[in-house]
């Protein structure tokens, strides 16, 4: 079903919804995924996005984000300048064809000051809705339209009704689980109906086998 807001476009600074406010939501995505105020980006536009990224501010979009800046946030215009002044380095990179990848999809990899690091593909698909594709190099699909946890974790018999029981304790409704696997590691995308309290991401955290967890609330 076609909604007026995918006619009209999302609540954002312009030009584009695929352009702008997507990629805003890429970067604020990045963010989340670090857990932490990044001080390095590196940032690799593919297709459309490569083209066309500074007439359609897409370059200040994904910084943006990765400030913590939602599509509708003024400071947009201007977040290249307040990037450099609260010292977070970035450089962009450019593939004008990638042709298993959408047109609007960017890499984003971020660090914290302590060296962590966090690295994420995702696209743009219009009206400012948004797709995470990879997270880590594990392949994955969700669109951060509701709560989501991500948690990577070594493969082992059990994991998932461990960490479904822990978050069923809380009365959380899973709405959607996506699995992957490398090699000895499992990525897990859980979607959720209810806000998720820090308790279930703690009881998560404490397990000796998982390695990674991290929630990202709704961007809409």
């Amino acid at each position: 079903m076609t909604s007026i807001f995918d006619i009209l476009g999302p609540v954002m600074i312009g030009p584009s919804s695929s352009h702008t406010a997507g990629a805003a939501k890429l970067g604020l995505v990045a963010r989340q995924l670090l857990g932490a105020e990044p001080v390095k980006a590196e940032i690799t536009l593919y297709n459309s996005f490569a083209r066309t990224y500074k007439g359609h501010g897409t370059d200040r979009a994904i910084v943006g984000g990765i400030l913590g800046m939602k599509p509708d946030d003024e400071r947009l215009r201007n977040s290249l300048e307040i990037a450099k002044e609260n010292g977070l380095r970035y450089e962009f990179k450019l593939i004008m064809k990638a042709p298993k990848l959408h047109p609007n999809s960017a890499r984003i990899k971020l660090f914290d000051k302590d060296g962590n690091k966090i690295e994420m593909v995702g696209s743009s698909l219009g009206g400012g809705r948004i797709e995470v594709v990879e997270i880590e190099g594990f392949k994955v699909s969700f669109s951060v339209m509701t709560h989501t946890i991500v948690i990577i974790a070594d493969d082992i018999p059990g994991s998932i009704a461990h960490i479904s029981r822990a978050i069923a304790e809380k009365n959380i409704n899973i709405a959607n689980m996506f699995v992957s696997r490398e090699e000895k590691l499992a990525n897990m995308v859980i979607e959720v109906d209810q806000e998720v309290p820090n308790e279930v991401l703690q009881k998560i955290s404490s397990f000796s086998w998982v390695h990674y967890v991290r929630l990202v609330e709704p961007i809409v």
